[in-house]
């Protein structure tokens, strides 16, 4: 199946493409659109984050849930809305986390492009989403085919951090060879989580992470 993807990440999860799970899925968004759903977001923007972080540059996988499903707001990359875009909840209160962490005061943007492009894979567990239903592509595939990026990263590249934020994202857990990576966990950056993902620090722990692997470690201002 013909999958417009970044070449490095299109030859890792050929197989993937091939199956009849994916196959499927294709075809759902395909029916979707046919019945005049929309579908968040839109097409060019499903492999966002793998078109901007190919497979030789991911150093930090940042693993969200699924894309925001209000008008304009998803873009393919987790936690990111684009510029001109107010802040949603759990964008604002990361943006406190790195303030607390490493003393940024952030410049109030929103979209989280430049951490991408230097290396953070921001997947979701689920590319799309139908406008107005959170969750509503849930078990249409997506989230075998994230597992699937996530065993290739574990298997074919070594010492990479995961941040696995909130129960969903820790579930993950088992999927990453721990002997090989670094995995840090903590709450879920949302309000409903009462302030618990603050004092994580990991921006600051990923740094020195990755400084200890020889890799640069991220700029997080915007």
């Amino acid at each position: 199946m013909e999958v417009k993807i970044e070449q490095s990440w299109k030859n890792a999860l050929a197989p993937e493409f091939e199956k009849s799970y994916f196959e499927a899925l294709v075809r759902f968004l395909h029916e979707e659109k046919a019945r005049g759903e929309k579908v968040y977001p839109r097409g060019g923007l499903i492999f966002n984050a793998f078109n901007l972080t190919p497979v030789e540059r991911v150093k930090v996988v940042l693993l969200g849930q699924d894309p925001y499903h209000n008008e304009g707001q998803a873009m393919g990359l987790s936690f990111s809305v684009p510029e001109g875009v107010p802040a949603p909840p759990s964008l604002k209160n990361i943006f406190k986390e790195i303030h607390d962490d490493l003393g940024i005061t952030m410049s109030g943007a929103t979209d989280l492009t430049p951490w991408a492009r230097q290396g953070v894979l921001l997947l979701n567990s689920i590319l799309t989403v139908r406008a107005g239903q959170a969750a509503s592509h849930s078990k249409i595939g997506w989230q075998t085919f994230t597992d699937a990026v996530i065993k290739y990263l574990s298997d074919n590249r070594r010492g990479l951090v995961f941040l696995l934020w909130g129960n969903y994202a820790r579930s993950k857990r088992s999927l990453i060879d721990t002997s090989r990576h670094y995995v840090l966990e903590a709450a879920h950056p949302s309000p409903l989580a009462g302030g618990a993902f603050f004092g994580c620090r990991h921006f600051s722990m990923t740094n020195k992470l990755l400084s200890a692997e020889g890799q640069a470690p991220i700029d997080w201002r915007l």
